[in-house]
């Protein structure tokens, strides 16, 4: 099972780092040109083991299962275009086995008193709150410098890679053999989600751009599973998505009561002692309440129910023994606005080519008056 906490895509830099110097470093310019190299070679690798899907489908050497998800890729991405009227470009028609579990491995990090993102900035993308390597080990000796600053780190294996549309021209961005078996409903609603940036991207804001693109997701896989699925795939979805609903549930509760504590050392300047045995309560509080959510899914659901085993709740078994400041605030990116951008596909009639204007119209806002226009969409009872 995937990890419970959505893809972050990995920064390319053969596009965000045309000038060395814009690359952010935390250790000077040869950390720059190393990390410069290290994007530069990954990509360029994951480019060169792409091939159309068409050629996949007709090799003899593969197996059943991979030539059916590759049609049924090529249906769903037609789907994305007569649909939901994302990009009719190169991408996600060629397909590339890597061979190992992720595409990159990205590093985020936060201070030990704070949900705010260490951020990195690049000339294209502008400030973002992680960092991608093409090589485990690299990306650990990142998280490592980061710590011995003092900061709270994670780093996981990212399935998903994006270019945002910029590199198209070269063949565009390829499906992966990192994320290729997925269940159907979430193999697609990550081909949705990634295209999605390629529609509307702003500058600076992973909160806007991520939570953008996952109700694009969402809303997008509802149309596919109800069109173009068998009710086999739909069940199996609405199991899936109704695990994922009830650990969102869980960890918006946590961050917010993460985020009371954390004012706290603001507003009444308690000692570090004091406020370390709070978080310390509050991240045990979270741990035991998993672990009640977990029992309730291990439980046997009826001779109709499929029986949910370990290995599917595997993903949350990790990300919860591993949750720090930067698991939380990086999960924040991809749900807190969510119900805000459903609202305004609502407000525009579900038309998707009015709700990608509308959404384009608030990339021209300052960001602080585009995140306070999207929560005044907010449903109530899901405003933070």
């Amino acid at each position: 099972m995937r990890q419970p906490i959505t893809r972050l895509r990995a920064v390319p830099t053969l596009l965000t780092c045309l000038a060395l110097a814009g690359c952010a470093s935390t250790t000077g310019p040869s950390n720059a040109l190393g990390y410069y190299w290290q994007s530069l070679r990954g990509h360029l690798q994951i480019m060169h083991a792409a091939e159309p899907i068409d050629a996949w489908v007709a090799r003899p050497d593969i197996s059943p299962a991979l030539r059916d998800r590759l049609r049924l890729a090529q249906r769903a991405r037609a789907f994305a275009v007569t649909e939901l009227g994302l990009p009719d470009n190169a991408s996600y028609r060629r397909y590339a086995d890597l061979k190992r579990p992720a595409a990159v491995w990205n590093v985020v990090a936060a201070p030990p008193y704070s949900l705010t993102l260490h951020t990195w900035c690049f000339p294209v993308t502008g400030c973002i709150g992680y960092r991608g390597y093409f090589t485990e080990a690299a990306a650990q000796a990142e998280a490592a410098e980061l710590a011995a600053q003092g900061l709270e780190v994670e780093v996981y294996g990212v399935p998903a890679y994006s270019t945002l549309g910029y590199m198209n021209w070269a063949g565009g961005d390829p499906l992966l053999s990192t994320f290729i078996a997925w269940p159907e409903g979430d193999f697609v609603r990550l081909l949705f989600h990634e295209l999605a940036h390629q529609v509307v991207y702003a500058k600076d804001d992973t909160l806007f751009n991520e939570s953008f693109a996952t109700a694009v997701e969402r809303i997008g896989v509802a149309q596919w599973l109800a069109t173009q699925s068998t009710p086999a795939a739909r069940e199996a979805y609405a199991t899936s998505e109704a695990r994922r609903g009830a650990f969102r549930t869980l960890t918006r509760t946590t961050r917010a009561h993460l985020a009371t504590i954390y004012e706290q050392k603001e507003a009444s300047a308690r000692d570090g002692k004091g406020l370390t045995a709070i978080k310390i309560e509050a991240m045990q509080r979270f741990r035991a309440d998993y672990a009640a959510l977990r029992e309730r899914w291990l439980q046997p659901q009826g001779a109709a129910a499929p029986q949910i085993t370990t290995a599917q709740v595997a993903g949350y078994d990790r990300w919860v023994a591993q949750a720090n400041n930067a698991s939380f605030a990086a999960q924040a990116a991809y749900d807190e606005l969510v119900p805000a951008f459903e609202a305004l596909f609502e407000r525009e009639g579900s038309d998707w080519p009015r709700f990608y204007d509308a959404v384009r119209q608030l990339t021209q806002q300052p960001q602080p008056q585009r995140h306070e226009a999207l929560r005044a969409l907010q449903p109530s009872e899901k405003k933070p």
